[in-house]
């Protein structure tokens, strides 16, 4: 081998395109089914066919490619399965979007063939994810992707919408649901973004009916919602309001009469300790009002506007009748007065328009009788968090569980499967479509709405897996082995999935949910549109590459905790695959008269160092991949790679590459970096897959390609705690001179004399033996020695463990010039440090200062104090 085998430069664009392809072509990402192995299995969470590719969807990935790519160098059956959710209100939004430029809307298309042009939309574009995630490197098994549309999943979804409704789980009802008057439809909780905004707190009186010159004040964010008061609740045990329950207040302006209640609902302490009643247009209304038997008053339409209920206001935007009422109210005297806030307020995921909470019939989930065999799994230990800390969490929302609200007013989607008869009024749910009643034979119109999106993806476990066909695939690979999953989605997919698998497969999806946080920006903040401090990964992967991005996500990844942005991190990313490339680059060099075959030498202490080593960092990485710290595996890999294999093992080996001892050393060495090299690279492929695999195929190896060679396992005969605790010595020592060189100036060529001082025997002897390696990697002459009677004139000194240190300076540096320069430098920084000391001391800066500031200056008056002492030590030492 030479030079010319692997390039200077290392071009992850060239390299990443290539190798990528030539996977997917080789078919290695394929699965089939083989019985004779342990199957290992992960779905992928679906994106949107509307999305593409941003850091909370590199992370995720990343960490189950990072997974897949282990298992299957294990020796698993291992299958990722890709797939794409069809995104109902997001999509349909993209096509209106397009008609509105066209002059047109889907009405004048019609359902079907506005449907048609949903279809021809996804065809052209519902690909773009699955082709960005292929250049982060995901090792998905493609000829497998799914889309929760396609026919397999959407029988499926008929299949269990159908047994849910007969067996009296799936029901119709009126409801409080979050409704966007832009979209036009109910969404889900998860589609609910709350963002903190400026408001008001109006107080408002409500006079009694008998004594109106008594009233109770009431305390609301939303004076438009009064026009569907019915009710003032008080808590039965509020001394102050106990007279009136039973009695009835007047709504101001409108005139109503409204009765007193008393519900334990109603916490005293807050606000007025009194809640008005709206039940048509507030979740905790309704659910009081059913229970009080109130009537439920609509008074703001679908598109946001007060309808005929609302009186005078008829026709208002909410917020402009909210305007118009304070007026109002200011104006006969039922204000009382105006607070300013700062609340949370829902607005809809898509188009940022403030929900309305509104009440509409619409059909859920039963949840109850299927949060049960969830909420026992979970406590049985079948299905396990990590961190563990997330079962409180998923056993907190699950024991508290509300009926799911399944139907959207969409066209874009599963449409609801229940049949009406135009006759006789019969309601029946079909996998096949009906045309007419088979009560009474009239003709049949099916519901109009389309279920929501989860409802599909609840089932992505087994319905990728071909359910409810008894295929190979769902009998070999459910349960699936582990769900990686970010922690927003707990409660809308990770549990629905697995009370669907317990329902419909009698057995949990997944043995494990492996959490992860989310990608922050450097800030701390959500990366999001509204704040511009979103980071494209493609933008990263063309500028540092794919392995230096995945890389970056993992190293200092706890599971559960989220994870800060730095460019810098990924500076450092980029470096470690410079680095590794540059040492690969060397190794290779040096291979030109490799032979596999060849006899060497005796091992080294080097050597036998190395090789015990990269037993324990198999080991470790390993055992952290089992629990799922993958960012601890790849911190061991880093430092081993960086520190021990680089900077040390390859500068010891050099001397025996460059002919200075004997041949068979020379053999030794190659033996010894070749296999460490390819070892090393087998556990990193995982994490930066590309730069790996275009590595290994350069060394001498066995087998097609670095994702289907064995994962290395520890070879306990390699151990060698002895070498281990030698090297440590050595290392120790060589760094305490090297580092005495650099402080003082000691120019490279000069060589040094280090004397060695070591009481116990044990160390004298390790340095005696391997003084070779002192002279060669600190270019200094040592000399050990049992004791030292005197201490050296003009010598730095350092003391290691077992080992004092002394380096003479006399003779290798001009001592006055060099005294001269620390007693500049020293002034320089005592200068700045005074600067430093006087802001700090000054009581007018410390209170108009920023914490952060005065923080910034604190860190800077101690590096300042540390290197002023550091310079003090030397100059006590030139003394």
């Amino acid at each position: 081998m030479t030079e010319n085998n692997i390039p200077t430069v290392y071009n992850p664009k060239e390299v990443e395109s290539k190798w990528y392809r030539h996977w997917e072509e080789s078919k290695y990402f394929y699965a089939k089914v083989e019985k004779d192995k342990t199957p290992f299995c992960i779905v992928m969470p679906p994106p949107n066919v509307t999305g593409q590719l941003h850091m909370g969807h590199a992370l995720d990935n990343t960490l189950q490619d990072i997974l897949t790519r282990w298992r299957r160098m294990q020796g698993y059956n291992a299958l990722w399965i890709p797939g794409t959710d069809h995104a109902g209100i997001a999509t349909q939004a993209k096509v209106e979007e397009q008609l509105a430029k066209e002059c047109q809307s889907k009405y004048d298309l019609g359902r079907e063939k506005f449907l048609e042009r949903v279809w021809a939309w996804k065809e052209q574009y519902g690909n773009r994810i699955t082709t960005q995630l292929r250049h982060l490197g995901a090792s998905c098994d493609w000829d497998r992707e799914r889309f929760t549309m396609d026919e397999g999943c959407s029988k499926a979804v008929l299949e269990v919408f159908v047994k849910l409704f007969e067996q009296g789980l799936i029901y119709r009802d009126y409801y409080i649901t979050n409704w966007c008057p832009h979209c036009q439809t109910t969404i889900s909780d998860i589609e609910v973004e709350h963002q903190d905004k400026p408001g008001q707190l109006y107080y408002i009186k409500y006079p009694a009916k008998e004594t109106p010159e008594e009233y109770i004040i009431i305390a609301t964010t939303r004076p438009e919602t009064m026009l569907g008061d019915v009710a003032v609740a008080v808590n039965p045990e509020d001394d102050r309001y106990l007279h009136l329950v039973g009695k009835s207040l007047v709504l101001p302006i409108v005139g109503r009469e409204l009765p007193v209640i008393a519900d334990a609902y109603c916490d005293p302490t807050f606000g007025t300790g009194a809640v008005k009643m709206t039940p048509a247009h507030d979740p905790n209304d309704f659910e009081i009002g059913r229970r009080h038997g109130l009537p439920e008053v609509i008074v703001i339409d679908k598109y946001g506007k007060m309808n005929e209920h609302a009186g005078k206001y008829q026709g208002l935007d909410r917020f402009e009748c909210r305007k118009q009422i304070v007026r109002d109210l200011e104006a006969m005297g039922y204000l009382v007065k105006v607070e300013d806030i700062s609340h949370a307020v829902g607005h809809c995921y898509r188009c940022n328009t403030a929900i309305e909470p509104a009440l509409s019939k619409q059909w859920f989930v039963k949840m109850k009788p299927l949060a049960e065999p969830a909420i026992q799994a979970a406590k049985d230990g079948r299905i396990k968090f990590i961190p563990e800390r997330f079962t409180k969490i998923y056993l907190n929302w699950m024991e508290n569980i509300r009926d799911w609200c399944i139907s959207r007013q969409l066209w874009w989607g599963h449409r609801i499967p229940v049949y009406y008869c135009q006759d006789c009024e019969e309601m029946v749910a079909s996998i096949t479509p009906i045309t007419k009643c088979s009560k009474c034979g009239g003709k049949v119109e099916q519901d109009n709405d389309v279920l929501d999106t989860w409802f599909s993806s609840a089932l992505w476990p087994f319905s990728t897996l071909g359910w409810p066909e008894k295929t190979e695939e769902l009998e070999h690979f459910y349960p699936t082995s582990v769900l990686v999953t970010g922690r927003d989605i707990i409660f809308f997919w990770v549990a629905r999935m697995i009370f669907s698998g317990l329902r419909f497969m009698e057995e949990e999806p997944f043995k494990e949910v492996f959490i992860h946080g989310l990608v922050l920006d450097s800030l701390g903040r959500k990366m999001s549109k509204s704040l511009g401090n979103g980071v494209d990964p493609l933008d990263i992967i063309e500028s540092h590459g794919a392995d230096s991005l995945r890389f970056m996500l993992i190293t200092g990844n706890t599971p559960g905790n989220d994870l800060r942005f730095h460019f810098e991190r990924l500076d450092g990313a980029r470096n470690f695959a410079n680095k590794l490339w540059n040492a690969s680059r060397f190794v290779m060099m040096n291979l030109g008269d490799y032979d596999p075959t060849s006899q060497g030498g005796q091992y080294t202490l080097a050597d036998r160092w190395i090789l015990s080593r990269l037993q324990g960092t198999a080991k470790d990485v390993t055992d952290f991949l089992e629990r799922y710290e993958l960012g601890e595996a790849a911190r061991v890999l880093y430092e081993f790679i960086w520190s021990e294999f680089c900077d040390w093992y390859i500068e010891l080996a050099k001397p025996r590459l460059f002919g200075k001892t004997t041949p068979e050393d020379r053999v030794t060495a190659q033996h010894v970096l070749v296999q460490v090299l390819r070892q090393v690279l087998e556990m990193l492929h995982p994490f930066m897959p590309f730069i790996t695999e275009e590595i290994w195929q350069k060394l001498p190896h066995q087998g097609e390609t670095i994702m289907l060679a064995q994962w290395p396992k520890a070879d306990e005969n390699l151990l060698d705690d002895t070498a281990e605790a030698e090297m440590a010595v050595l290392i120790e020592v060589i760094t305490a001179v090297r580092r005495i060189r650099g402080e003082m100036n000691v120019p490279p060529s000069r060589k040094a004399e280090a004397l060695l001082v070591a009481a116990e025997e044990s160390f004298r002897g390790i340095l005696e033996r391997n003084a070779a390696y002192i002279q060669g990697s600190a270019n200094a002459e040592a000399k050990i020695l049992s004791e030292l009677p005197v201490k050296p004139d003009q010598s730095a000194t350092a003391v290691t463990r077992g080992v004092e240190i002394f380096v003479p300076l006399k003779g290798l540096i001009d001592l006055d010039k060099e005294i001269a320069r620390l007693n500049k430098e020293l002034k320089t920084i005592q200068g700045d440090l005074a600067r430093v000391q006087g802001k700090l001391n000054n009581q007018g800066f410390l209170a108009k200062a920023p914490a952060e500031v005065i923080e910034k200056e604190k860190a800077k008056e101690q590096e300042l104090s540390v290197k002023a002492d550091a310079l003090k030590d030397r100059l006590s030492m030139l003394s």
